[in-house]
């Protein structure tokens, strides 16, 4: 990522130890082009320090709190005490995240022939609309190029990350399954069924992918794939009551379970 701008007092930051001394350390921002910040001796760690070394290393890669930013001096505050260890693991795995975008988007530039200016400006874009340059690239996975729809984007260029996206990152998922009881006494009663079926898989959400099989007489499974469970659950509720609100509608009956049950005679 292209970040020449500087970061805010409360942002966390991946930093590089650079030297170490008798009353601090001082660092190199991984994802601010190489700003310089410090670390004094009461930011290392809550209580008494009696040696830096104890605590950072030369080569050390931390995590910090930004403290205070003085961008006409050059100068940035940082503390390492005020890092908790879920912060630290979130804001690593964050930067690893970016750097597997970034790698990607080089790969986008080298398959669609854009130059460095331009895909540092496509860069920006990404991370204005979607937060990171890995957001972009989760939305892709999820959705394809239709992510980028409200994004100026170059079509060859929303192909490949498109592309890229799908065969890189494996979105966490969960499926759940009901059944529904379809009957229908009528003559068109084997169309009424179908038609209900057919109803039922129409519900459309996004990231939302439902098959509904047949388990055998009068019940068939209807089963939601999607990223969490709020959102299976509703589209399940959803699909069910359609299936029987059209049976209904075609003279048939209809009943949701939500377990495998026996099937009553």
């Amino acid at each position: 990522m292209d970040r020449n701008n500087w970061p805010e007092s409360g942002d966390f930051v991946v930093c590089t130890v650079k030297d170490v001394t008798d009353f601090g350390a001082y660092t190199t921002l991984e994802e601010y082009d190489g700003k310089e910040g410090f670390i004094h001796i009461s930011e290392i760690k809550a209580g008494w320090v009696k040696y830096v070394r104890d605590y950072v290393r030369e080569g050390q890669k931390i995590v910090c709190k930004v403290l205070n930013v003085d961008s006409s001096r050059r100068h940035i505050d940082l503390s390492l005490k005020d890092v908790n260890e879920h912060q630290r693991r979130a804001k690593i795995q964050e930067w690893k995240n970016e750097q597997k975008a970034s790698k990607w988007l080089q790969f986008v530039a080298e398959e669609t022939n854009t130059d460095t200016e331009e895909m540092q400006a496509i860069s920006r874009q990404l991370v204005e609309h979607f937060g990171s340059q890995y957001a972009a690239f989760e939305e892709a996975a999820m959705v394809g190029i239709n992510a980028f729809n409200e994004v100026k984007l170059n079509q060859k260029i929303a192909d490949s990350i498109a592309q890229i996206a799908q065969n890189n990152i494996k979105l966490p998922f969960v499926d759940i399954a009901g059944y529904v009881d379809l009957t229908c006494s009528l003559p068109e009663g084997i169309d009424a069924i179908k038609t209900a079926l057919e109803a039922a898989n129409e519900v459309k959400e996004d990231e939302v992918r439902i098959d509904i099989s047949y388990t055998g007489a009068p019940r068939y499974r209807i089963k939601v794939i999607a990223p969490d469970y709020k959102k299976a659950e509703a589209v399940l509720k959803k699909s069910a009551d359609i299936a029987i609100e059209t049976i209904d509608e075609l003279g048939g009956k209809g009943e949701f379970h939500r377990h495998n049950d026996a099937v009553k005679a």
